[in-house]
């Protein structure tokens, strides 16, 4: 009988829970990549959601337009590398070093940032809402014409960011610093900024935000 149960368990499982060779436009979802060296691939177009990239090295890596939905991101070191148009709705890159990406009209929303370093990111055009950026690290990014409704920076640092028209309606800057931030056009209705430094607190709404 057990001869019989192995073969059909691996049959059940995806191609890429058993093997994936990271590539441009591979299909890899749920791969488990964690630690893995990735550093300068050419992986654009490549299909990793729901993976395990846990602790993996993707500096200087091309995920241009990259599937990265749900994938595991946490503590993965993607300095200078390129999301430009990636996928990366509800990932979670809590603690990740991303200084210097450039991830000109990502798709981030509902993602988890926590504590992660983006000095000096490009996020411009970046569609952030319900993003949560709790105590990470944004200063001198660009964030120009993003969309971050809804979307959490608490206690985070936006030091001389660039945040020119972006869209802040309903988010939360409790504690953030802004200063030297350029706000030229920027909205922030309804926008909670309790202890934030730097922000334009004529927006502020009367009423804490429901988390």
């Amino acid at each position: 009988m057990l001869k019989l149960i192995i073969p059909t368990l691996a049959l059940s499982l995806p191609l890429t829970a058993l093997a994936c060779e990271p590539a441009q436009k591979a299909e890899c979802p749920g791969a488990n990549l964690q630690g893995h060296n990735l550093a300068g691939m050419q992986l654009d177009g490549i299909n990793l959601s729901k993976a395990n990239l846990r602790y993996a090295d993707l500096r200087h890596a091309d995920l241009r337009g990259a599937n990265l939905e749900g994938a595991d991101l946490s503590h993965a070191l993607l300095t200078r590398a390129n999301l430009e148009k990636a996928n990366l709705r509800g990932a979670k890159l809590n603690e990740a070093n991303m200084v210097a990406i450039s991830g000109w009209a990502l798709f981030a929303q509902g993602a988890q940032f926590k504590q992660a370093r983006l000095d000096g990111a490009d996020l411009s055009f970046a569609r952030l809402s319900n993003a949560r950026f709790e105590q990470a690290t944004l200063y001198a990014a660009n964030l120009e014409m993003a969309w971050m409704t809804k979307t959490r920076f608490t206690g985070s640092n936006l030091r001389d960011a660039d945040l020119q028209e972006a869209k802040l309606n309903n988010a939360n800057l409790e504690n953030a610093d802004l200063r030297g931030a350029k706000l030229r056009f920027a909205t922030f209705q309804n926008t909670w900024m309790e202890g934030c430094t730097g922000c334009p607190h004529d927006w502020m709404t009367p009423k804490h935000p429901i988390e």
